[in-house]
């Protein structure tokens, strides 16, 4: 609860916190919300503050660090991709381009808001043409259910359901 009262769906606008977000969502993945929560400081700890610049230089010694770390979720392929996906957004920031821009580019204002969770869609032609934009630019694991995950809990898209009481401070805060 504490995490959607104060967290989840309010906008996240710099880079470091996009990828934070990213990643946590791409290791979420086939798993509850709630083991990635419990598990976020030592993540951010394994991760190195999610500093892009710090993740991208990761070596096979980090990985094996991070294989052997039992306070993360030990899955080589969502390790692998949190590298690489470094490395894209850091190669971007390279090119004067940033990843939080890019995101925020595929912003949805929904004019009504949803009135039970049951109405919230999994993807999104917007996650879907994110996802194959990130993929363009060398993502790995950001697909488009990771991708519309991400967007929703930067506050990319406000899926506050219609008489939540975050709903409007979120609203308030996208303008």
């Amino acid at each position: 609860m504490a995490y959607h009262d104060d967290e989840w769906g309010r906008p996240v606008t710099d880079d470091r916190g996009i990828f934070e977000k990213l990643t946590l969502e791409a290791f979420q993945s086939g798993l509850s919300w709630l083991t990635i929560l419990r598990k976020r400081e030592n993540f951010r700890a394994a991760f190195a503050g999610f500093e892009i610049e710090r993740v991208a230089r990761f070596d096979d010694a980090d990985v094996a660090r991070l294989m052997a770390d039992a306070g993360i979720v030990r899955n080589r392929l969502k390790v692998a991709a949190a590298i690489t996906n470094a490395r894209a957004a850091r190669a971007m920031l390279a090119d004067g381009e940033s990843l939080a821009e890019l995101v925020w580019s595929f912003r949805l204002d929904r004019p009504d808001p949803p009135p039970t969770a049951a109405d919230l869609p999994a993807t999104t032609d917007g996650s879907k043409a994110l996802a194959r934009e990130l993929k363009r630019r060398g993502f790995a694991f950001v697909g488009p259910t990771t991708v519309y995950s991400t967007m929703q809990a930067c506050g990319v898209v406000n899926d506050h359901l219609a008489g939540c009481f975050v709903r409007r401070e979120v609203e308030r805060l996208r303008r």
